[in-house]
């Protein structure tokens, strides 16, 4: 079975099941898609020898037409390898390979329906691959085995015809989608804009971008944004405020173009005027996480912390959509061919014992941020760079509502809500009970009236009659009409009774709630009362019950301010361990809070609360988990420094192994703690060889203008990427932080410093 030399391959179990599976996934495809997708089917010349097809991932081919594309197949029957049958009769097996046929070319839909290629659609297939190939370069999301990595842009020419396309799809460049900061996608701010600014500001060469912007900016006013941000990067600034200028009064509340005057106003340090754009930014576009965003960055700056907290809490945060991607059937099996000279180098990154790492280390959940959530997090770890997490928490219990403060205002609302429908109840009771009496001193008194005109009226008339049945009606009359008015006359004196009854009890428990002095100066009262008035003066009783609630409240108010002494304060850990952030109060508690303050809305009861929640917001659940993210990062970050002072003081070696050191790194990074994050990957690369190690340590080496060991971080970084088949030079991080080495220092600087180093021919020629 013949492979390709120096290119990866994956031989399928069954011939085209990888096609299969690309046709399956096109639906679920949602903007720029996955990887170019290049399959081989080998064919033997012998009967009865079965076809075999192969696979590999590539980006930056030239999709621009079938003759492009043809090209890059028949370059790969050239990097055919030749067997040689050293054990066998003849020296060396012949190999012929071409494009039989000729080449065909065709769209396939959703469905898997075959459609023609118009040139409109070659224009888009082109741009699609041109932009994944410069956007993800150096995504470490977007990273496959076997994935092949050509440079999209060679040339001049091949430059120009990406301008042209562009140009002619510029106003189509929101249906490919934007970056995950951006909820809506418009001609701004999409992956075709972020695509062109990528390529030619990471090359500091403006001028095309220039070029093109302007043929846009009198049909789009807003484009202006990107050619103002332009010219600021061709260290042409009065052009650039001039454009910018012109194009605010035309549209003044466009958020690009209030981001761009605001970044350039914040390099020159005029932070206020920054803040006025950047709230008619968030004015203008509410919606939009970057402007949130940008405003905390200003309140950053100027210092304001709580407003930084209280607008970084007010983002709106998106769902975070993975990169187009799909699963492929495991394939039987997998070439990855190493050039010889590149195997030799030492770049192997599976070195045993050196990979094992600390669980504690392993499960930080800072890493896995993706989207707004890990810019939220980078804008929470700038706040405690500069403050402090102490201070960070103060500001933070300063602003939101606490889970403590919560509870205690909760308890003190239902205890007041318990009392004043215990006090509505009993003067319930009393209404209802003076009703009852009133109503049934009225009946009393109806029943006497009617008790005389009852008698009145039944007096009969005397006739003068011998009839006996007559006198007995009489009688019987009389008899009824004096039993009602012994009923009538029963039934109020058993009112009146009960009345009476309810007072006195209604005293004694008034009293028996007061205090001692006032139970005693009471019953001296009631003493001094004579005892034939003791149970029915109501005035009396009036008296007591009134002293005693001025009492019992009076001590109620000490109570309240003695247990608001007793109180505890919060008290911060020394040394080593940070303290733990209280929870904040969540959405869910508040919407009860509020209708419960709904049903109360006095607000003489609410100012006795021992908590006002006035000047306080609630803290949204993203934001206190990403506090909670932020301890755990500092707790490691916390106990790995005190770890090595104590292991210095008492003069004793510190060991970790090569992935613990880069996962440190990777944490003294993320809390920008620059000297910390260098030490750590400098003693990764000690133990094994990192790729993100060198990556950062470049970073660090240009800022520093380390001629010497920016370009050794180069040379490992470039024979690395070319071992896993990145032959990619620009756009990437290497070359971008090259270019400014070599702007920073100058090009004879740097060359001569590359002829000192004495590499290897192959090597040599790959770096320059």
């Amino acid at each position: 079975m013949e492979t390709l030399k120096d290119v990866p391959e994956f031989f399928e179990t069954q011939l085209d099941e990888s096609l299969t599976a690309r046709t399956e996934s096109l639906a679920s495809f949602r903007e720029l898609g996955p990887p170019d997708l290049c399959h081989i089917t080998k064919a033997n010349s012998k009967p009865g020898v079965k076809e075999v097809g192969s696979y590999h991932y590539v980006s930056g081919v030239d999709a621009s037409s079938s003759a492009t594309l043809a090209a890059y197949l028949n370059s790969l029957t050239y990097a055919l390898e030749e067997t040689h049958a050293w054990f066998s009769k003849s020296a060396l097996w012949r190999i012929r390979s071409g494009i039989p046929g000729g080449v065909e070319s065709y769209v396939v839909d959703l469905r898997g329906e075959r459609h023609e290629a118009t040139p409109e659609v070659w224009q888009e297939t082109y741009i699609s691959a041109i932009l994944r190939a410069i956007l993800y370069s150096d995504d470490a999301n977007y990273r496959l085995a076997g994935f092949r990595k050509l440079d999209p842009i060679p040339n001049l020419e091949a430059e120009n015809h990406f301008l042209e396309a562009a140009e002619n799809l510029f106003f189509k460049g929101y249906q490919l989608g934007s970056d995950p900061e951006i909820q809506v996608a418009n001609v701004v701010s999409n992956h075709l804009t972020a695509g062109i600014m990528k390529y030619f500001s990471q090359n500091f060469r403006f001028g095309p971008a220039v070029n093109l912007f302007e043929k846009y900016i009198l049909f789009y006013p807003e484009v202006a944004a990107l050619l103002a941000q332009s010219y600021i990067g061709m260290d042409e600034e009065i052009k650039g405020v001039n454009i910018l200028y012109d194009a605010l009064k035309q549209n003044a509340m466009s958020y690009p173009l209030l981001h761009v005057q605001a970044d350039f106003l914040l390099t020159k340090g005029r932070t206020e005027y920054a803040l006025k754009l950047a709230k008619q930014a968030v004015n203008s576009a509410p919606s939009e996480f970057v402007t949130w965003a940008k405003l905390t960055e200003v309140y950053i700056e100027l210092d304001d912390y709580e407003s930084a907290l209280l607008t970084l809490n007010s983002c709106p945060m998106f769902t975070y959509n993975e990169r187009d991607m799909h699963r492929m059937p495991t394939p039987a099996k997998t070439h990855l061919p190493i050039k010889t000279e590149i195997a030799n180098a030492g770049l192997d990154e599976d070195n045993g014992r050196d990979n094992e790492v600390d669980v504690a280390l392993l499960r930080l959940p800072a890493p896995s941020l993706r989207g707004t959530f890990a810019k939220a997090y980078s804008l929470l770890t700038r706040l405690v760079s500069k403050i402090g997490w102490d201070e960070l928490l103060k500001c933070r219990s300063s602003v939101f509502v606490m889970e403590e403060e919560y509870r205690l205002q909760k308890a003190a609302e239902e205890e007041r809500h318990k009392q004043t429908q215990k006090q509505a109840g009993i003067n319930q009771t009393r209404i209802s009970e003076s009703k009852e009496l009133k109503k049934d001193q009225e009946v009393v008194k109806k029943g006497q009236t009617n008790k005389v005109n009852n008698t009145e009226k039944s007096i009969p008339k005397i006739t003068l009659s011998n009839n006996t049945e007559d006198d007995q009606a009489i009688n019987d009359g009389n008899a009824s009409a004096q039993a009602e008015i012994r009923d009538i006359d029963q039934s109020n004196t058993n009112i009146n009774e009960k009345h009476a009854n309810n007072v006195k009890d209604n005293a004694e428990t008034k009293t028996s709630e007061a205090p001692d002095e006032i139970e005693q100066q009471s019953n001296n009262e009631l003493e001094s009362i004579p005892k034939e008035n003791n149970s029915t003066d109501p005035e009396t009783l009036d008296e007591i019950i009134l002293d005693d609630d001025e009492k019992t409240k009076t001590s109620e108010e000490n109570d309240a301010k003695s247990d608001k002494e007793k109180v505890p304060e919060q008290i911060s850990f020394i040394g080593p361990e940070l303290e733990r952030p209280s929870q904040a109060a969540n959405e869910e508690k508040n919407d009860a809070q509020s209708q419960h303050d709904e049903q109360n809305k006095d607000a003489v009861t609410k100012k006795d609360y021992a908590f006002s929640f006035n000047n306080k917001r609630l803290c949204e659940r993203w934001l206190d988990n990403l506090f909670m993210v932020l301890y755990e990062d500092l707790r490691v970050y916390t106990v790995w420094r005190s770890e090595v002072s104590h292991y210095k003081a008492h003069g004793l070696l510190y060991r970790k192994t090569g992935t613990e050191w880069e996962i440190l790194g990777d944490l003294a990074s993320r809390l920008h703690h620059k000297d910390e994050a260098k030490e750590a990957y400098q003693r990764c690369l000690d133990f094994r060889f990192s790729a993100k190690a060198w990556l950062k340590l470049l970073e660090f080496y240009v800022e520093e203008g380390d001629v010497q060991r920016t370009l050794g971080a180069v040379v490992k970084l470039t024979v690395y990427y070319e071992r896993w088949y990145h032959e990619i030079i620009y756009p990437s991080m290497v070359g971008y932080n090259l270019n400014k080495l070599i702007r920073n220092e100058g090009l004879s600087k740097i060359h001569y410093n590359l002829i000192s180093m004495k590499l290897s021919p192959p090597i040599s020629k790959l770096i320059s």
